[in-house]
């Protein structure tokens, strides 16, 4: 049996008060589409299709290939929305998966649920339902003695007897394709002007055919966007679902409600994530580290038993048994090879540290290449940029850089060189040298 998902993404989405498309605004990290695309693809056995409008140039933008698009060129209503998806899905499905972009806590566990129950349901249809004491202006589900749905009711429309039913109409649906084609085209027009996919529900048990249900059991799934303060809500449940993954796999998190950890993270066990830390984007994290308190560390590879206090990290690579601050930073290219020590205010970018080097506090190494178990002096600063270009800086093994030392790049020092403190390096220095002033003058060779 083939199945099909259509994920309806074309709303203005006008509450949220945004020049961004609703379902472009993001959740830990993700736009909300893409939350709902990834629980679609679980029970797709084809690309899904992505129901756009309203901004639908950015939305094909950030979505790519992972789906087919149809546009519905005028907004009326969830009913028409789907029935865009008829010409290019009528006669290639059995059974067609309707959710919303909006709802990006919805799982592909569940989804599949939904689907699995409607395979054994002998009727049309099986809707996803949620039990709860805030309605949150939700559709109420009324059953019928066999325990089939019989109604949806509309808050709007609703009688007091009727508000007072629990279960609610999540907006989730599955359908046998070809009774969806023909029901859409049946469907009646709103007193609003819009064509809505619950009157399926109603077309069904008119033809006294059996409505399905499946009732949510983790109610944060339920949660759709269509405000700020429900995108606040969506971004709290995804990171506790998040957080809560990476426990069961041997992370500790301190503080899991100031812990913010985005979906491609990936963390070692035995790992402890200490309050008001921020990882995003594609960071790995290896086994034994620290990381934190109060440390923001986007798209990195961190090796096992490192230590982070308090220090922002972006596109960086640190092997492993590195510590490094409070108070650092590694900028875009810093590679930290294994047993590097990286002290306070320090910062690194698009340069190699290469083992057991040793830098000191508030201190700037940029665009350079740094020996094994060379020692950078606090306030040692390379100067690679002139104004136009950047200029590298190569600093040989077991070197000793002291305190205040300007590097004015291009520049190379060798092996076992020296400098004296607050000396300003203008010229290469030969190995095994010390060189000291303003500009730096050689006074000494180790070797003689």
């Amino acid at each position: 049996m083939k199945i099909t998902s259509v994920i309806l993404a074309a709303g203005q989405g006008t509450r949220m008060k945004s020049d961004l498309p609703k379902v472009l605004h993001p959740v830990c990290g993700k736009p909300m589409v893409w939350h709902a695309l990834q629980a679609a693809k679980v029970i797709s056995d084809e690309i899904p299709v992505m129901v756009i409008g309203h901004g639908a140039d950015r939305v094909r933008e950030e979505i790519g290939s992972a789906a087919r698009f149809v546009v519905q060129a005028e907004r009326l209503g969830t009913g028409h929305a789907v029935q865009q998806a008829e010409s290019t899905l009528k006669g290639d499905t059995d059974l067609v998966l309707v959710s919303a972009a909006d709802m990006p806590l919805l799982s592909g566990e569940t989804l599949s649920k939904l689907v699995e129950t409607q395979k054994a349901n002998n009727g049309p249809m099986t809707m996803l339902t949620i039990v709860a004491d805030d309605p949150r202006g939700f559709g109420r589900v009324v059953r019928g003695e066999d325990g089939g749905v019989r109604a949806i009711v509309e808050e709007a429309v609703a009688s007091e007897e009727e508000k007072a039913i629990k279960e609610l109409n999540v907006g989730a649906y599955c359908f046998d394709a070809n009774w969806l084609w023909d029901a859409l085209a049946r469907i009646p027009l709103s007193a609003k002007g819009e064509y809505y996919l619950t009157d399926t529900v109603g077309l069904a048990v008119d033809a006294g055919m059996h409505v399905s249900a499946v009732t949510l059991e983790d109610e944060i799934e339920a949660i759709g966007v269509n405000t700020r303060i429900h995108l606040s809500e969506a971004e709290a449940g995804m990171r506790s679902r998040l957080n809560r993954a990476h426990q069961l796999k041997g992370v500790t998190i301190v503080d899991p409600a100031s812990t913010y950890i985005g979906v491609d993270v990936e963390i070692g066990s035995d790992t402890v994530i200490q309050p008001n830390t921020h990882l995003r984007g594609e960071t790995k994290i290896g086994a034994g580290c620290e990381i934190g308190p109060n440390s923001i560390i986007t798209d990195c590879q961190i090796g096992d038993r490192c230590i982070i206090l308090s220090s922002v990290l972006e596109k960086a690579t640190l092997e492993d048994d590195v510590d490094m601050g409070p108070f650092a930073r590694l900028r875009k290219g810093a590679y930290l090879s294994k047993g590097v020590h990286m002290g306070n205010f320090g910062e690194v970018k698009d340069s190699v540290l290469h083992e057991g080097v040793k830098m000191g506090h508030f201190s700037y190494i940029g665009n350079a290449d740094i020996g094994a178990n060379t020692n950078i002096g606090a306030g040692t600063i390379t100067c690679n940029y002139d104004g136009e270009k950047k200029h590298p800086t190569k600093i040989g093994e077991d070197v000793f850089i002291g305190s205040d030392t300007m590097l004015v790049a291009p520049l190379e020092l060798g092996d076992r060189a020296r400098t004296g403190a607050g000396s300003v390096v203008t010229k290469n220095v030969k190995e095994d040298t010390l060189v000291v002033g303003m500009p730096a003058r050689a006074i000494r060779n180790f070797k003689r």
